[in-house]
């Protein structure tokens, strides 16, 4: 039974992970740290490493996926219309200083961007309006991928810890991946009624 469900959970968490990164509607986190307690619950020693293995390269593959699709389309024929539009409308200074923190700092913003909620896709794309290059995307991104693996598997093995029982365990991962996600949100809104 359990080679059964690593022969069929490391490939799912994989394109699961992976479509994420793609299509950033899928709630990866969530199902890095649901993946953590389960294996945290197995007599497996190396299931952690595991989890944290797939869950980190599988998004370091979509990201980069997403990144080169992004500019193949900023290069294409319309894309370099749409850029010119969107580049227009950002003010040149505000341009400016963030393709030069990008320069300075790329590696730091894009670990941060991979961690805040919902900041990973404009740090994606300032860094295309800046042109950054692929190669230092991928510098950047693969600490950010680890980092954002690790984050989230810290959460699943302290929801995983807390209860005998793995769905538990998964549920307060969730809800903890939940709570993490949608700080930003309510933090915003609380601060626009005051």
């Amino acid at each position: 039974m359990e080679s059964t469900q690593r022969a069929v959970g490391y490939p799912t968490l994989f394109l699961l992970v992976a479509l994420g990164s793609l299509v950033p509607v899928v709630p990866t986190g969530a199902l890095v740290s649901t993946a953590a307690v389960v294996a945290f619950h197995q007599s497996e020693p190396f299931a952690l490493l595991l989890v944290f293995l797939v869950a980190s390269s599988a998004a370091f593959i979509g990201d980069m996926a997403l990144y080169w699709l992004g500019r193949r389309g900023v290069h294409s024929r319309n894309g370099s219309r749409w850029l010119e539009a969107l580049r227009k409308r950002v003010p040149q200074a505000r341009l400016a200083q963030a393709e030069e923190k990008l320069g300075n700092h790329s590696r730091t913003v894009l670990v941060l961007s991979r961690l805040v909620p919902a900041g990973r896709i404009p740090v994606m794309l300032a860094c295309l309006l800046g042109e950054m290059p692929l190669r230092q995307f991928a510098r950047g991104d693969v600490t950010a991928c680890l980092a954002w693996a690790a984050a989230y598997q810290l959460i699943g093995i302290l929801g995983g810890s807390l209860f005998d029982e793995p769905w538990k365990g998964v549920v307060v991962a969730v809800a903890l991946t939940l709570l993490v996600s949608g700080a930003p949100a309510v933090w915003r809104r609380l601060r626009a009624g005051v």
